[in-house]
């Protein structure tokens, strides 16, 4: 059950500190985002809830994997639904009209994975990274 409880850890760090590095912090990314000066202040508001939101699931995530006494197969299981409800949320979004996985100026430079958009890629990793931790708990092998 440990290397499934890492698998489960890493995803949930990521999900609770990525958007906050990749909208906020980290300058090239952050500029597309919330410090972008052409969003309205409505779209800021609602990137800002994003960031928090993947921060709230992390955050819930990781305390369920580290909560005393110790970790059980249902408690496993429900972290990684708390890790993966971010990601889901982000191959869900572009059923939207009129959304894009960046805004037109930035498409040309924004950097791709395997052909793909960058927050795609790494959610398809980090999906499979818990499917990987589910399946090593529901088989006992970890």
């Amino acid at each position: 059950m440990e290397l499934a409880r890492w698998l489960v850890a890493f995803v949930a760090l990521t999900t609770a500190i990525g958007g906050l590095l990749a909208d906020y912090f980290i300058p090239g990314s952050g500029a597309q985002h919330i410090k972008n000066p052409r969003w309205p202040p409505h779209a800021k508001f609602h990137n800002a809830q994003s960031i928090l939101m993947g921060f709230v699931l992390g955050v819930l995530s990781l305390v369920l994997l580290f909560q005393r006494p110790h970790l059980d197969s249902n408690r496993l299981m429900l972290s990684a639904l708390l890790a993966s409800i971010y990601w889901l949320c982000i191959f869900a979004a572009p059923v939207f009209p009129g959304t894009a996985f960046s805004d037109p100026e930035f498409a040309s430079t924004n950097p791709r994975a395997m052909g793909m958009p960058a927050q795609l890629f790494i959610g398809l990793v980090n999906i499979a990274m818990l499917l990987t931790a589910v399946g090593l708990a529901v088989f006992k092998r970890a």
